[in-house]
C-alpha cells in the first residue's frame, strides 16, 4: 500500500476513464502512458467495466511494466473484492464507507476514499486512508482545502471532477496543497480532426510538467 502511495506522489495526475469498447481503452492507456502518466484510473461506471479492467490489466502487464492501474466509482465491498481479484492495485471510491475499507485493508491495497466535508474527512483517516479525494473537486475549491489542511496534517489530498489540463487549474490545487490531481473528461476531449492519440500523450506529458512546476 504504501510503495502505491509513493507511486502516486512521484506520479501525481491521475486519468479517470472509461469506455465500453476495449481497443479504445487500451489505446487511451496506452496512449497516457507514452506522455509519461504511471497511475490510471479505470472507472466502473458501466456494464462491461470488469470485463474491459481485465482487458486492460493483461495488456498493461505485458506492454505497460511500470504502469499501475487502478479502479473508480467503488461504493461497495462486493465491488471492491471483484476489481482486487481482476488485479486492481488502488480503489477509489466517491465515498467513505467502512466496508470498503476493511476490504483493501485486509488485502494491503490502498483506497482512496471521495468526501465533501470535515465529518467525512475524519471517518476516512480513522478507517486508515492516508489520501483523501476531494469529490467534486470543482464545487469545492481550493479555498476548501486550504481551510481543512491544517486539520489534517497526516492526510494527503487529491482533488477529482472539475480539474483542467491547463497550467492555471493544476497549478491553483498543487500550490494550494494537493499532493496529486485526477482528470476526467476534460483530459481526454479530441482535437478536431485527431487521426490518433499522438494529442493525448502531449496532453498528458504538458499535465505532467505543470504538476511538477
Amino acid at each position: 500500500m504504501e510503495t502505491i502511495l509513493d507511486h502516486i506522489l512521484e506520479n501525481p495526475v491521475l486519468p479517470v476513464y472509461y469506455n465500453d469498447d476495449p481497443e479504445t481503452c487500451i489505446r487511451v492507456v496506452e496512449a497516457c502512458y507514452l506522455g509519461g502518466i504511471r497511475v490510471f484510473e479505470f472507472v466502473n461506471r458501466g456494464e462491461k467495466a470488469l470485463q474491459n479492467f481485465k482487458i486492460l490489466k493483461t495488456y498493461a502487464e505485458e506492454h505497460l511494466p511500470e504502469l499501475t492501474l487502478g479502479i473508480g466509482t467503488i461504493k461497495s465491498a462486493e465491488w471492491a473484492k471483484k476489481f482486487i481479484d481482476a488485479g486492481a492495485q488502488l480503489i477509489v471510491s466517491p465515498i467513505v464507507k467502512a466496508e470498503i475499507a476493511q476490504v483493501t485493508l485486509d488485502k494491503g491495497i490502498l483506497w482512496i476514499p471521495g468526501c465533501m466535508t470535515p465529518t467525512e474527512i475524519s471517518l476516512a483517516e480513522d478507517l486508515g486512508a492516508p489520501l483523501i479525494k476531494l469529490f467534486p473537486g470543482d464545487s469545492l475549491g481550493t479555498g476548501f482545502l486550504k481551510s481543512i489542511k491544517p486539520l489534517f496534517p497526516r492526510l494527503k489530498f487529491m482533488p477529482t471532477g472539475g480539474v483542467s489540463p491547463e497550467r492555471d487549474s493544476i497549478r491553483r490545487w498543487f500550490d494550494a496543497g494537493v499532493s496529486a490531481v485526477g482528470l476526467g473528461s476534460k483530459l481526454f476531449d479530441k482535437p478536431a480532426n485527431a487521426e490518433n492519440y499522438d494529442w493525448l500523450s502531449e496532453r498528458s506529458r504538458t499535465c505532467l510538467l505543470h504538476a511538477s512546476i
